[in-house]
């Protein structure tokens, strides 16, 4: 039985949430097991300056896994606790993501100084996000408004956000939000002395591959760890995420793919609807796609030969 696990995760607070999470789930299967922490500073936390919005040939591929994917490989941790949007589509060889925790809520989130969510925007305003798929369905519902590169953790973001004078909004997820313990679903979110109004973007974004889901990453050989990962996971949303990673190794992207995807699982029955952003105003595509649960990567298959038709 093993004794010691070793979890790897990057050191902001999310991060550290999800990994307090994924703790939690561990020991409540294994209560006996020690479950130690050790984190991580990715190039994605330092390198600052680059653009996840614009398309270039650094892009943003591995930009906040690798440094835990080469802990992995190493041994120096037993497995790595992402988020789930921010794995590329392709695993390195010799590992794999093992197990999913239960999936939150995929919505984004608008928080705005001003009311009545993404049509109360004031032309012209600047919202703020480091998304490509979140700038592009912006740009796409609303190309009146400014997009901003807005990067920094949660917290920075907010900050940056009642600080500035000429930021009028910004897009989060509603799980990150949520398991930081800010209260968004009342319209309303309060941090340090500024009040923002909040706004599901739910009918109007779908949200990205992977989005509201903690991967849990481990090495293949390792099955001592796989044992004991599969314990803790969601099976759904272990599923539907299947689905979707799929599609993105199809669409040969990484975490800055401009694809927006909604799985749903009703039963013995997954649905997915995608929208892909090729070019800056040219109309999106879109596709759907639906099937038995027990053939994720080829519903996924069909979904990204409707973008392509």
């Amino acid at each position: 039985m093993l004794k010691t696990l070793v979890l790897g995760t990057r050191a902001s607070a999310l991060a550290l949430a999800q990994t307090d999470l994924t703790r939690a789930a561990l020991l409540r299967e294994f209560p006996e097991l020690e479950v130690r922490v050790e984190t991580f500073v990715t190039r994605g936390d330092k390198k600052m300056d680059i653009s996840l919005i614009q398309q270039s040939e650094q892009g943003g591929k591995g930009l906040f896994t690798k440094e835990l994917e080469d802990a992995l490989l190493t041994g120096i941790i037993d497995v790595a606790v992402h988020s789930m949007k921010d794995l590329p589509g392709h695993t390195p060889p010799g590992l794999e993501v093992t197990a999913v925790l239960e999936r939150a809520a995929t919505a984004d989130m608008l928080i705005s100084k001003h009311s009545g969510g993404l049509r109360g925007l004031p032309a012209g305003v600047a919202v703020g996000t480091s998304s490509i798929r979140r700038a592009r369905q912006l740009q796409w519902l609303r190309p009146d408004l400014s997009i901003q590169e807005h990067r920094g953790n949660v917290q920075t973001r907010l900050r940056k956000l009642g600080e500035s004078a000429t930021l009028g909004a910004i897009i989060l997820a509603q799980a990150g939000l949520e398991r930081l313990d800010f209260a968004v679903s009342a319209g309303s979110l309060a941090f340090e002395a500024f009040t923002f109004h909040t706004a599901s973007l739910a009918e109007d974004f779908l949200p990205a591959i992977g989005q509201g889901a903690i991967a849990l990453q481990s090495r293949s050989d390792r099955h001592e760890i796989t044992e004991v990962l599969v314990r803790i996971t969601h099976e759904q949303t272990f599923i539907a995420t299947r689905a979707e990673r799929e599609l993105q190794r199809l669409l040969a992207g990484d975490c800055t793919l401009p694809v927006g995807v909604r799985t749903t699982i009703n039963g013995a029955e997954l649905a997915m609807s995608a929208v892909l952003f090729c070019q800056p105003g040219e109309t999106p595509r879109t596709s759907e796609a639906r099937g038995s649960i027990t053939e994720p990567e080829q519903i996924a298959a069909r979904l990204c030969a409707g973008l392509h038709g």
